[in-house]
């Protein structure tokens, strides 16, 4: 049964749907006079910031592109291959952007929506947030899954279903360039204002969060965004379209052994069918008054996986004979997997479970000890992360092999990807709703609205900070799942290369086969050779590099802020008397030109040293680098993503009122008790939101770099 109009339809009543949750959260009240002039000032900075971002990133873009088309045209020997990845390149990274920009436009109308419907009920609020956040993660994955498809028929792929795959890897490094400049540069902008914000006002002059009086705040809010919604947007853009890519990559092998076509197509039509689930899904949340949102919340996705689960049985047994059943569970253990983590990230950053509440307990005995502990919790997340990961990729692998197929076992994989990737758009409209109520909160504060209104706000912001956590564990896992798939798809891409120029007959990899043998292929990375360990202990390497010039830029970008609120502070007294209005606007410019600044050291890091290492230890070093890079990549980003989220939340129980002293009392906002946990939460936040998450990026661009370069390094 040819079931590909889904993929088609899928993508266009997706973008119908987004249009309507957009029209839904538009058309609601904008609250106060006060709450829309706030509203409006984060929407300007937001949108100024993201113009000047996408200038910088753009001029980046075209140059890479066309040294991209240069180098191929050369190293391939033809001038159509270069031209055509440089188009894809250019496609990738242009829907990247859009799928960013327009996500986030519709994120930062819906905050000052929020605060409004949360002076009138909960249910309203979780409302308004949730499809406002839905938006841009539904418009995320229906741009990549109608480009990738796309560009595979433009590419030829309905008359040569076994070339295109390789060309259009170019739409995935498109993807992922933008991805890690957008992640970098909103990750560096929102920590940097967070931390700003927090250590002159929270610490040292004593004020609420979200005050007024503080300088800093307006550009905190508008950081939220830029981070959250446009950085992660493009994040889990490109993780669709290059973990897609790739699945296609190796449907490839099997397509040539069977002469299917549904083998290379099936991770579209997969996809297709987790839209529809999602957008059910997000109707299964239930909107009744209730007072435990992050339940309504797990419900709908719930809803949504069960869902996920019976369309995988389905297409699986439309499109891949005989055997579906064995691919049918294979995709199921991606979907469980999915589930797993969303539970794991919940246990180490939400209130109600151990870790967070040990974080808050030793902030009794001051900020060393609370970061200790922090610290330990963001270890011991890697265990559970790497025990389920295995657990995974063993069990899909031995069930594809179940198949009898050659490839099968392999071609499991890729399926649990494509399961995995399956509740994506759910996932993306959780996430963005952190960042929404955050905004919502902020808006509440300064306003002064009514204390009904704050507590709703505060109850959602909590839910948000366990949603943002929930989406960079579900990034990092899909991630990781997805890496044995791309290294398998870089070993492809190097053995189609090598017999593409090969001038002798004989198999370079075993002299008892012919060149054109379909089992002469490029199969394992030996660690044994000493420039192959060296590509992989430069790729570990090179994700703490990556890492340390990422928390050094927030570092040296929030002192700048630090010394300007301080500055406003003692230069106008009439700040803290609530008598003179803040300089926004200089905090504002201050962290864009810091952002945009300080992105591109740790973004050519990344671009160029695989290049490098490529072009002189040539191809079996490279996939070192690919492999090693990717386990430290993943086993670091757990740390650095759940680490930070366990400190946000500890601080956010302390807050709560949750933890109390050895008389029953519970600590207030403004106790020592409560300054630790603040110190430990900015400790934390460039882990969370600036390192941790472009690490998710940097693990798929090595990939895509590889896949896209293979020729300069044969």
């Amino acid at each position: 049964m040819d079931i590909i109009w889904v993929v088609p339809f899928s993508g266009l009543l997706t973008l119908a749907f987004v249009a309507y949750l957009a029209w839904d959260v538009m058309r609601r009240d904008t609250g106060t006079k006060a709450m829309q002039e706030i509203a409006a000032t984060i929407y300007e900075g937001a949108m100024a910031f993201l113009n000047r971002q996408y200038r910088t990133i753009g001029v980046l873009a075209i140059v890479t592109a066309i040294l991209i088309g240069a180098v191929l045209a050369i190293f391939q020997n033809d001038v159509e291959i270069g031209v055509r990845t440089s188009i894809a390149f250019l496609v990738g990274a242009g829907a990247s952007a859009l799928s960013g920009f327009i996500g986030m436009f519709v994120a930062v109308k819906s905050n000052g929506r929020t605060a409004s419907a949360a002076q009138r009920s909960l249910t309203e609020a979780v409302t308004t947030a949730l499809r406002g956040g839905a938006v841009s993660g539904f418009l995320v994955v229906a741009l990549s899954l109608l480009g990738v498809t796309a560009m595979f028929y433009a590419y030829g792929g309905g008359d040569d279903p076994a070339k295109a795959p390789f060309i259009i890897v170019g739409f995935g490094f498109g993807a992922s360039f933008v991805a890690l400049f957008a992640q970098l540069g909103g990750g560096i902008y929102t920590k940097a204002a967070d931390m700003g914000a927090d250590l002159v006002g929270k610490i040292e002059a004593g004020i609420p969060e979200d005050d007024p009086r503080n300088a800093a705040v307006i550009a905190d809010l508008v950081g939220d965004n830029v981070g959250d919604c446009a950085g992660r947007g493009a994040d889990l853009f490109e993780s669709t379209a290059a973990e897609n890519i790739g699945a296609m990559i190796l449907g490839v092998a099997i397509f040539l052994a069977t002469g299917n076509t549904a083998w290379v197509l099936f991770p579209l039509v997969v996809r297709a069918f987790g839209l529809i689930a999602c957008m059910i899904g997000l109707y299964g949340v239930p909107w009744g008054e209730h007072k435990d949102p992050m339940a309504a919340l797990n419900r709908g996705y719930w809803v949504t996986c069960i869902l996920c689960i019976a369309g995988m049985a389905f297409v699986t047994n439309q499109m891949l004979g005989e055997h579906w059943y064995w691919f049918a569970a294979a995709g199921s253990v991606g979907i469980i997997t999915s589930i797993a983590f969303v539970y794991i990230t919940q246990y180490y950053t939400s209130g109600g479970w151990r870790p967070v509440q040990e974080i808050a307990r030793a902030s009794r005995t001051g900020p060393a000890t609370n970061i200790v502990a922090g610290i330990a919790v963001g270890f011991e997340t890697t265990a559970s992360t790497a025990i389920v990961i295995s657990i995974a990729l063993l069990s899909s692998f031995f069930l594809g092999q179940q198949s009898g197929l050659p490839y099968g076992g392999i071609y499991g994989t890729a399926i649990a990807t494509m399961g995995m990737l399956m509740t994506c758009a759910f996932i993306l409209a959780m996430d963005t709703f952190g960042p929404i109520t955050d905004n919502a909160g902020g808006i509440a504060e300064m306003s002064h609205a009514p204390e009904s209104a704050r507590h709703i706000t505060d109850a959602l912001d909590a839910v948000g900070n366990t949603t943002k956590a929930l989406t960079k564990g579900y990034a990092i896992a899909s991630a990781a799942l997805a890496a044995f798939l791309l290294f398998r798809a870089y070993l492809d891409e190097v053995t189609t290369v090598v017999k593409h120029r090969a001038a002798t007959v004989a198999c370079p990899w075993d002299d008892k086969l012919a060149l054109s043998d379909n089992a002469c292929r490029f199969e394992s990375i030996d660690l044994s050779k000493v420039e192959v360990f060296v590509g992989g202990f430069l790729g570990a390497m090179l994700v703490y590099l990556f890492s340390s010039l990422a928390i050094r830029a927030v570092q040296r970008a929030a002192s700048s802020i630090i010394e300007e609120v301080r500055r406003q502070f003692r230069t106008d007294p009439g700040i803290m008397a609530g008598t003179t209005r803040p300089d926004y606007a200089r905090v504002v410019d201050i962290t864009t030109r810091s952002a945009l600044r300080e992105m591109v050291a740790p973004g050519l890091l990344a671009v160029g040293a695989p290049i490098v290492v490529g072009l002189v230890l040539r191809a079996e070093a490279e996939g070192a680098l690919l492999m090693v890079g990717t386990m430290a990549g993943i086993i670091l980003a757990t740390v650095l993503n759940n680490g930070g989220g366990a400190w946000d939340n500890a601080k956010k129980f302390i807050e709560a009122g949750s933890l109390k002293d050895e008389h029953g009392q519970p600590y207030k906002k403004g106790s020592f008790v409560h300054a630790a946990a603040v110190v430990g939460d900015t400790v934390g936040d460039p882990f969370k939101d600036t390192a941790g998450p472009s690490l998710h990026v940097l693990v798929k661009l090595l990939a895509t770099i590889t896949l896209v370069l293979a020729p300069l390094f044969i």
